[in-house]
């Protein structure tokens, strides 16, 4: 069985790039309102992205998903037959699961997507 856990530092890097456009974005906005305290927008954009972070940090760390026989298995009731796979992208530290129904899946904080992307290719029949 090949297994693709959510690695730590990919969840760290992945949220370094959400706080940056989460302190960007706010201050833009108290910017384009007229807020003579943008600055305000950069520490509250910050400690919003860390709170979600640390918040959801060990629910999105145990997720694991697997190659079970000819079946793609992820966490809870998520099942797809490997044969069902229509396409497979990579974005960021994500690897996308597209089946021939339009159905789709996110394999969240690869340490390396690419891997993760030949590993699933390679077990497709």
């Amino acid at each position: 069985m090949t297994e693709f856990p959510a690695d730590r530092s990919a969840y760290i890097r992945s949220h370094t790039w959400m706080a940056a456009a989460a302190m960007g974005g706010a201050m833009l906005v108290l910017w384009l309102i007229g807020n003579p305290y943008v600055w305000t927008g950069a520490p509250a954009g910050l400690a919003a992205i860390v709170l979600r972070g640390w918040y959801l940090a060990s629910e999105e760390l145990g997720y694991v998903w697997s190659i079970d026989g000819s079946d793609l298995v992820g966490p809870g009731p998520r099942r797809v037959a490997l044969r069902n796979i229509e396409k497979i992208n990579t974005m960021g530290s994500y690897v996308q699961i597209v089946t021939k129904t339009g159905d789709k899946h996110l394999i969240k904080y690869q340490a390396d997507p690419a891997a993760t992307k030949a590993a699933i290719e390679r077990a497709i029949p």
